[in-house]
């Protein structure tokens, strides 16, 4: 890796990226209903400045040689007590600029969306406001030059998922998607920052330029322990197995708010953690394969429960961890993977996005309905949403020279160059992946906008009529543009190796692989697993009899699917419950133990005093009698003693 220099010139500023998102926010809270009107404009302004500023940094890096793209920005010393010495900086260098332009440049297209959506909202400024704090705090994430900065802007994701997913705040699922979300969160959140105390502890420091360089230091037991406990820091902000089920849950937010957390910024913080990591994981070869074993089941996981779901958030939902899987394990690989997962995640950003953003546009049409079964025939009726999903369709199931034809397929190649056993297993499951990727996402696709349309004699839940009709310009246009980034930036990315030399900094230089597979071998298998898939769902999904209802019976395999392969079910029985009941037990040892005995004795101590107040009479007849009882005991015990 390079090492940084201090930034100059217009890098010198870059303090301005994180501040332009959150004046936003500040504005939008604190100015009130004065903001109601312009709230939205400003909100949209602010990430749209911040990703030319971005824009700008990035050209003015590519100008400079790979050995002084690494560049840092001193802003204050943040934490000086003692040994800990934290200062508030920021890192620019290829990865860091990178992440800066998908999650402005995303950004600013779902801000422009939004204000469409949420066009009749009350209280829409308020939502920009949790929009801005949300991209500043990714910003803060990814710019951060140490551990410590890294999980402060990692907090400030969470606070803002949480507020963005429960805007609906009169619906029970939303409060209880938002809350189901934080706690999961957390406990990824507990491995990253124990993570974070072992290589202070061992280290002194927490600063990447440090910890990078004296990484070697550590025992191979205390390298192992901080790649586990950074992986599940990434499990929980990517939704990635067994801390995968808040994402799905977390489709009760606005349709905005799906695609700018869940599709193209926040949930891709894992994948970034682990490749800003990459000097500590390419040490340990037991903590990458964990990395790939988990990377691996969670895409099947999305994949398998993606077939049976009939909403088409969720659906996208859990295609979202399946991908997200996908690029697990392309870090999971080490130095021949880290550059793809990148690639991948820059490609999915655009092709997800667009599919979200396309699924609220069709739900924007159609009542708020979700329901995949209450719709069909709708490419008549929205050709501009038609045109634009069924590019990122294409691009997500790895069409050929689309986006995920690059990213993917590549990935999946290089899972089966790894040699041995390895090859096969973690090549051959990403392959079934994909195929099963194509089947559920044609599914969607045959189901929302072709065969017979099946709404036309239905009621939404409110008792209207389904009228589908095209989106406002405010909506279209983003989708426009996301979906040419679905057709070519998978393109751009390997052109000339456009993208990884660009990240050779950051990652160092991809390698390649000679295992079970060749490259050629592995994109055949691929499309020939791909095309099998699609050609299944549109077989199965364009017949004319689809039902309106779900079917009330069905198979096991489709039943277990439909509640999420029992992951929320063991989750309650092994972590929810249990919890439940040591807390019941330990209020009762807290209510009897403590409380009981702290409150017997203030109760025996009440009791006795309150009995001897009795014999303070206030007659000095009393008082004397006492005084010859006394004298009489005393006495006859001083007779007892001197006779015995």
């Amino acid at each position: 890796m390079t090492e940084p220099v201090a930034a100059s010139g217009i890098g010198s500023l870059a303090w301005l990226l994180l501040a332009l998102p959150a004046f936003g926010a500040v504005v939008l809270l604190v100015g009130g209903r004065r903001t109601d009107r312009w709230g939205h404009l400003l909100g949209c302004a602010t990430v749209v400045a911040a990703f030319a500023y971005g824009l700008a940094l990035f050209f003015d890096v590519l100008g400079q040689g790979p050995e002084n793209r690494t560049t840092e920005v001193h802003l204050f010393d943040w934490i000086p007590v003692g040994a800990l010495d934290v200062e508030f900086g920021l890192r620019l260098d290829p990865l860091s600029l990178t992440f800066v332009l998908l999650i402005t440049g995303v950004g600013s297209l779902i801000h422009v969306y939004s204000i469409g959506y949420m066009a009749h909202e009350a209280g829409r400024r308020r939502f920009f406001a949790y929009l801005n704090l949300f991209v500043a705090a990714m910003l803060l994430l990814v710019l951060g030059n140490g551990f410590v900065t890294l999980y402060f802007g990692w907090e400030g994701v969470g606070l803002a998922s949480y507020l963005l997913i429960g805007w609906y705040q009169h619906k029970p699922e939303a409060a209880s998607a938002a809350k189901k979300a934080f706690l999961m969160n957390r406990v990824g959140d507990l491995g990253l920052a124990i993570a974070i105390f072992i290589l202070f502890k061992e280290l002194g420091t927490t600063q990447y330029t440090e910890v990078f360089a004296r990484v070697g230091e550590l025992s191979s037991a205390e390298v192992l322990a901080v790649t586990l406990l950074l992986l599940l820091g990434a499990c929980g902000k990517s939704g990635q197995f067994p801390l995968q089920a808040w994402l799905p849950d977390a489709m009760a937010g606005p349709t905005p708010v799906s695609a700018l957390i869940h599709a193209a910024t926040m949930v891709t913080a894992g994948v970034y953690l682990i490749a800003r990591s990459n000097p500590i994981y390419n040490l340990s070869e037991d903590g990458r394969l964990v990395v790939m074993v988990i990377g691996g089941v969670t895409l099947l996981i999305g994949c398998v429960i993606g077939c049976a779901y009939d909403d088409f958030k969720k659906v996208l939902a859990y295609s979202t961890v399946s991908q997200i899987g996908y690029m697990i394990l392309a870090v999971g690989l080490g130095p021949i993977g880290y550059a793809l997962g990148i690639m991948h995640l820059l490609t999915h950003g655009f092709f997800k996005a667009g599919l979200f953003l396309g699924a609220g546009s069709v739900m924007h049409g159609m009542n708020d309905e979700g329901n995949i079964r209450r719709m069909g025939g709708l490419a008549r009726k929205m050709p501009i949403t038609f045109v634009t999903w069924t590019l990122g369709y294409l691009a997500l199931i790895g069409f050929p020279f689309l986006s995920g034809y690059f990213s993917k397929d590549a990935i999946i190649a290089a899972a089966f160059s790894m040699e041995g056993w390895r090859g096969w297993v973690f090549g051959g499951v990403a392959a079934l992946g994909a195929g099963l990727t194509a089947f559920y996402m044609t599914r969607l696709f045959a189901l929302v906008f072709l065969g017979k349309p099946r709404y036309t004699e239905l009621r939404s839940e409110d008792g209207r009529e389904y009228h589908p009709h095209e989106s406002p310009l405010s909506m279209t246009i983003p989708m426009i543009v996301l979906a040419f980034g679905s057709v070519g930036a998978g393109w751009f990315f390997e052109s000339n190796h456009n993208l990884s030399g660009w990240l050779t900094p950051s990652l160092g230089e991809l390698q390649e692989g000679h295992g079970v597979l060749g490259h050629t071998a592995a994109n055949f298998l691929v499309l020939g697993l791909s095309l099998a898939g699609a050609l299944l769902g549109f077989a199965l999904f364009l017949r004319g009899d689809q039902p309106v209802e779900r079917p009330a019976r069905v198979s096991f395999p489709v039943r277990a699917a439909r509640n999420d392969l029992y992951g929320n079910a063991l989750n309650e029985a092994l972590f929810a419950r249990p919890g439940t009941w040591l807390t019941r037990a330990l209020v009762f040892v807290d209510n009897k133990g403590v409380d009981g005995l702290v409150n017997g004795s203030a109760a025996l101590l009440g009791g006795s005093s309150g009995r001897l107040r009795r014999l303070q009479t206030g007659f000095v007849r009393s008082y004397a009698l006492s005084m010859l009882l006394g004298t009489v005991f005393v006495l006859g015990a001083l007779l007892m003693v001197r006779f015995s």
